[in-house]
């Protein structure tokens, strides 16, 4: 059952394009002016909503969450590491739970940390089951979460550990082949993914064109997520491009 508005949000987007985009915003690549600007492009670019995080953060979200606050109408959700990178000013966060690895701490170690301060700040949880593919380059979030992607060509292996997820009451599944990959995620392995389930399925990693973007969404992909992109070659144009190849 959807239970907060920002996954109503999501759903809405479904509805309506078909598919959704969403732009991935680092506090660690931008100050705070940056940030504030950047918010106000996306909102004009037609995306749908801002993810903010990152694998590994050392400045203070608050500032940043409020600037990007004051500055759209788009949803805010946090996409964090660990349980530290959380702020009252977000609108919802994806509750993130590794299931592509090992790590005890990832499944559920971090998220028993954060689940007392999400309680107390109401902030809107999406659970999520958050999958690493293998990009061809070694990730921040690899490293950082210490686990193992799943191979690129085993989508076999994939689409039982997603179907694991919808099992479990978790209401998305993101499929990360990581910040700056080399290869997005597989179609073959989006696809086998996107039979298996229900729920939406976000595919984020090595999206650097608008073409790229569009082929993920024919091959099942129902959300978008560019970041690194961006950061390197970000305008306006480029993520108006990106909307409109991900709504078709």
């Amino acid at each position: 059952m959807r239970s907060n508005w920002v996954l109503n949000h999501f759903y809405d987007t479904l509805k309506k394009h078909n598919a959704g985009y969403l732009v991935l915003i680092d506090p660690e690549q931008c100050e705070v002016e940056k940030c504030a600007k950047l918010a106000r492009e996306v909102e004009r670019s037609g995306a749908d909503a801002i993810l903010l995080g990152g694998s590994f953060l050392t400045n203070d979200l608050d500032p940043i969450a409020k600037a990007l606050k004051q500055e759209t109408q788009l949803p805010i959700v946090l996409f964090p590491g660990d349980s530290m990178h959380l702020t009252p000013y977000a609108d919802a966060i994806l509750y993130i739970s590794l299931i592509s690895g090992r790590n005890p701490n990832y499944l559920i170690g971090e998220q028993v940390k954060a689940a007392p301060w999400i309680q107390r700040h109401a902030l809107k949880p999406i659970p999520t089951g958050y999958m690493l593919i293998e990009g061809g380059s070694r990730t921040a979030v690899e490293f950082m979460s210490g686990t193992i992607p799943i191979p690129r060509d085993k989508p076999d292996i994939a689409g039982p550990h997603a179907l694991a997820a919808e099992y479990l009451g978790m209401q998305m599944v993101y499929l990360e082949a990581g910040s700056g990959a080399a290869h997005p995620v597989p179609d073959e392995m989006i696809s086998t993914v996107k039979n298996q389930i229900s729920i939406p399925l976000i595919v984020g990693g090595g999206i650097r064109t608008p073409k790229i973007a569009a082929e993920k969404v024919a091959a099942g992909a129902d959300f978008i997520v560019t970041g690194n992109v961006l950061e390197e070659n970000g305008s306006l144009e480029l993520m108006q491009d990106f909307a409109d190849a991900v709504h078709g």
